[in-house]
Order: C-alpha cells, then structure tokens, then sequence
C-alpha cells in the first residue's frame, strides 16, 4: 500500500470512568456511574481515525505481546491501519495503559507506560517511513527510548522530501526540553492552547502564539470549544469550533490532527484544513472515548456531508 501519511508513536488502551468526584477521599470505595475501554494514546487515535477519514497509514510502534496490545491492534486493522512495521517487545514488558476520569471541562489521566518508553530508532524501518509523502510523531515525551534519536529522525524525512509534522502532548516532566533541535525540521506544529503556552513560557495564548510562529512554518493551535487559530509568519487564519452535544471530549485534539492532516496530504488550502479539523474534532465528541464515532462510517459520512 502506498502512504499518504507515516505516523511514529504509542499505543494503548484506554479505560474511561465516568461520574467520580474530582476530590477522591482514601480508603473508600467510590462507585463509577458508566465504563468505556476503547482504543487509547494519541499517535493510536490518530492513525485510526486519519484512516477511516480515507487516509492511507502506515504506523510504527512497540506493542507487547498481552491481550492488551492485541485488542489495541485489531482497533487499527479495523481500519485498514497498515500494521506491518509494528515491533514487539523484546523484555515482556506489557502494552500501556491509560485510566481517564472526566470532571466536565477537566479530567484526571493516570497512565502505566508500558511498551511506550521501548520503540528505538534502530526499531524503526527509515525506508518504509520515506515512502510516505508525510511523516507524523505524536507523544514526544512519552517516547524515552526513542527521544535522543527523535531530531535525527525528522531530519531524515526532511532530506527525503517528506512534509512533517508534531504533536508533542503534554511533557510529564514539564520541561518542554529538546525542541530548539527539533523545531528546525518540522513544518506543522500542533499543539493545544495550555501545551503553546507551556512551551512559550507565558501565561497568554496569543502571546505564545506570536513567539511560537517565529520557530516553526506552520503553528496551528487548539482552542478547545473556540476553535483554533493557524499562524504562518504574520498571516493569521481563525476557525470557530462547531456546536455538538457533547459526550466526551477525549481525544478531540487528535482527532482534530486527523482531520487536519487529512485535508494537508490531498491538496487543501490551510483555511479548509482548519475548518474541517474542527469537524471531526466535534465530531469525536459525539461518543465516548477517542475513536468509538469513527468506528460508525456510515455516520461519519452523514456528519462530515
């Protein structure tokens, strides 16, 4: 198969609580009002939903050889996921795993690593990756085995003709190290309105953006229920966010990356980029977890149309 798009990152799943007070007393029993486990991590949602959108993708990750892992990968092969670069632990460590209690606007995210922190560039097949017209990475900081390696890795796909593109997610940390290295060959960079702001060092989002927009060609930010802004030197594109009933906003922000992206690879203008990211970001939010309303085609097609 032919790629549109090459995504390097994690997988996991996730396992979603509903209802949970956002204060937890210890050593009691507090009781969920409602359950999802579903296909979890960034790079993963994102891979899944670009392909159901008709993207063709390649994706390369460290999976283990549980249950978990399994179950992880057959949410991708549902979706024509091209599978064939994904390496398998070679310590027994298990697939990660991410436990999610949304609060509203805000929610608690626990996660065990697993297999995350093992993918190494020597796992990585380069000349699969330059078959693609564009390379993604998802989850910068998760990505230890791989981090020292990851400017090297862009580099490669620069040299080779590919457009590129970054979501670094959150830094757990909270360092935000290594990106004045890695800035110089990424063309998209994608990060939501707290992670710019963290990067930029300030406490102002358009400020951030205006220091951001100086480092990379494209910065495209995610406002949340606001939309997103897209910034290229001085000129400035705004996109207002779409009106849902919203169930969970878990995975919102990569599916707004899917959208995105999807419209990149085929030749959009940057205004119908943005404008349809915020569709299948709203869209996410329809059903719980980050990939359960991409898995209805029949409905996708109905709300994207």
């Amino acid at each position: 198969m032919a790629l549109d798009v090459a995504i390097v990152g994690e997988i996991n799943l996730d396992l979603i609580l509903y209802g949970l007070p956002q204060q937890m007393p210890l050593e009691r029993e507090l009781l969920a009002n409602d359950f999802r486990m579903t296909l979890g991590s960034s790079s993963a949602i994102l891979a899944h939903n670009l392909a159901a959108l008709g993207t063709r993708v390649g994706f390369a990750t460290c999976v283990g050889t549980d249950a978990m892992g399994k179950l992880a990968l057959e949410y991708l092969d549902d979706r024509a996921v091209d599978l064939s670069r994904v390496v398998r632990t070679r310590t027994g460590t298990s697939t990660g795993i991410t436990l999610l209690l949304p609060h509203g606007k805000e929610r608690h995210i626990l996660t065990y690593p697993g297999t995350m922190f093992e993918l190494r560039y020597s796992d990585l097949d380069l000349d699969y990756l330059k078959s693609a017209r564009h390379f993604h990475l998802s989850s910068l900081y998760l990505h230890l085995g791989l981090l020292p390696d990851v400017p090297r890795l862009f580099r490669e796909m620069k040299a080779a003709g590919l457009t590129t593109s970054l979501d670094t997610n959150d830094d757990p940390d909270d360092r935000w190290t290594g990106l004045d290295e890695l800035f110089p060959y990424v063309d998209i960079f994608l990060p939501n309105q707290r992670e710019a702001c963290q990067i930029a060092g300030t406490d102002d989002v358009q400020d951030a953006i205006e220091r951001l927009s100086h480092r990379v060609p494209t910065l495209v930010v995610k406002l949340g229920p606001q939309g997103a802004l897209l910034r290229q030197g001085t000129h400035q594109i705004k996109a207002d966010g779409k009106t849902v009933d919203v169930v969970d906003t878990v995975g919102a922000g990569d599916s707004f990356d899917s959208g995105f992206l999807h419209k990149f690879v085929h030749g959009s203008q940057l205004e119908e980029c943005l404008q349809f990211a915020n569709r299948t970001a709203a869209y996410s939010t329809t059903k719980a977890g980050g990939v359960e309303a991409f898995r209805d085609s029949e409905r996708l097609q109905a709300f994207l149309a």
